[in-house]
């Protein structure tokens, strides 16, 4: 019985991680049902832009109310769950704040109490955070792809924050022999006197109580990322490594079009040489993008990284003049339909065709909206790209279904037919300078 709190710990311990390693692997196979795309250049360009956009959170503070809200709660409850690594140790070996003699009370009393001020901090902008989804009801929360599951998700992790925060300051204010030192309760030392006048059993009882809900706290919230928006937590980092470099606004050519082209152009070609012959490109099986097994590995990593912060679609011009088009619900769909696939291989062992793609989810409406302005790649805290699917969509509709709205369609007959966009005979395009 010694022991049993010990072994009780190791197994929830490995319960937690063990689920949380599954769904990290799921999430891998997912996301490697996309196409295999090389971002492996410029490495040190991309490390840069890891630490200053995804560590730096430089593109949040752009807003500066939330962005530096953003901050605190970022950094407060990366670096308090430090301390994740005493509580795990002391689990498995049965100690109790097995650091403090090794680090000595000066230094173990600084971080601790550097953990319960930054716990304050986050436990206010985590309030904040509430009441400018619920109260102030800011108006980038209340777009109609925010209802239901990403309005609660976003609940429930502030929920979530506000908890163990609590909980933490809670479990230190309830270990006796911490407050009686008298080092790094600088915090917890205010909540303290809650205990006067308790037994020191009932006391123990409100330390261990805190201390259990704090580690399986953390190991429910670890494993919640998995099914929510805030899996950006973990994901934001790659996702700025392997973000696009080139300039906004080039767009990729697809190189067998390119080839085609100009073999059009070179009149000593062979028209009816094949692609082995003439050194082109090797046609794709599909132009563009039908469903997301068709898009790269990076946009489907894009999907998974959204943050549900609206940044994107409120700056949208498509969206701001009434359009169906909201750039954030292009990357919650395109994640949705992503999951779909997953889980369809998960019951069937490999995809089975259900009858849907991408195009079910992401209406044509919402593709041709789009100005290709990037307003949206600009906005994005952690370099989401929205375009990139869109326009892979939009090259599928046009060059496999001949789908392009109408207007489209009659200039590039136009071009076809008279070598301009417009509707004139080419012997009449030069008329102009005869007119008076």
């Amino acid at each position: 019985m010694q022991y049993l709190p010990n072994i009780l710990f190791a197994l929830v311990l490995i319960a937690g991680i063990g689920f949380f390693t599954r769904n990290v692997r799921k999430l891998i196979r997912n996301i490697k049902l996309g196409r295999a795309i090389d971002r492996s250049d410029n490495a040190a360009r991309r490390w840069k832009n890891m630490a200053y956009i995804a560590l730096g959170q430089s593109k949040m503070v752009r807003r500066p109310i939330s962005g530096i809200l953003h901050v605190v709660v970022y950094l407060g409850f990366i670096i308090i769950n430090i301390e994740i690594l005493e509580i795990i140790i002391d689990g498995l070996l049965g100690t109790h704040r097995i650091f403090q003699p090794i680090l000595g009370d000066g230094l173990y009393g600084f971080l601790i109490g550097t953990f319960e001020v930054l716990a304050f901090l986050v436990f206010v902008a985590v309030v904040v955070f509430w009441l400018r989804r619920n109260t102030v009801k800011v108006k980038r929360f209340l777009n109609k792809e925010m209802k239901g599951w990403p309005s609660n998700d976003g609940n429930n992790i502030l929920y979530f924050e506000i908890v163990l925060m609590t909980l933490f300051v809670l479990m230190n204010a309830a270990d006796t022999s911490f407050q009686q030192a008298g080092v790094g309760n600088i915090v917890s030392g205010f909540v303290a006197p809650l205990f006067d006048g308790m037994g020191a059993d009932t006391i123990h009882l409100v330390e261990r109580t805190s201390w259990w809900l704090h580690i399986i706290g953390i190991l429910i919230f670890l494993n919640y990322l998995y099914y929510s928006k805030h899996l950006h937590i973990l994901l934001a980092f790659p996702n700025t490594y392997y973000g696009n470099l080139n300039p906004q606004g080039q767009f990729d050519n697809l190189e067998s079009v390119t080839n085609e082209v100009k073999l059009m152009l070179d009149p000593n070609a062979d028209p009816y040489a094949t692609p082995a012959e003439t050194e082109t490109a090797e046609v794709p099986e599909k132009f563009g993008a039908e469903d997301v097994t068709d898009l790269n590995r990076v946009q489907l990593l894009n999907a998974y990284t959204c943050t549900e912060c609206g940044r994107c679609t409120s700056v949208c011009p498509a969206n701001q003049t009434g359009k169906e088009l909201s750039p954030r619900a292009i990357m919650m769909k395109t994640r949705d339909r992503l999951e779909e696939v997953g889980k369809n291989i998960d019951k069937n062992g490999e995809f089975k065709p259900d009858g849907k793609t991408l195009l079910d989810y992401i209406s044509t409406e919402e593709l041709w909206a789009c100005t290709s302005c990037n307003a949206c790649v600009e906005e994005c805290p952690v370099s989401i790209d929205p375009l990139s699917i869109i326009m892979d969509m939009r090259r599928y509709q046009v060059m496999e279904k001949s789908a392009a709205p109408q207007e489209l369609n009659m200039m590039m007959t136009n071009v076809e037919n008279n070598g301009a966009p417009w509707q004139y005979n080419q012997m009449d395009r030069l008329n102009w300078k005869d007119e008076e």
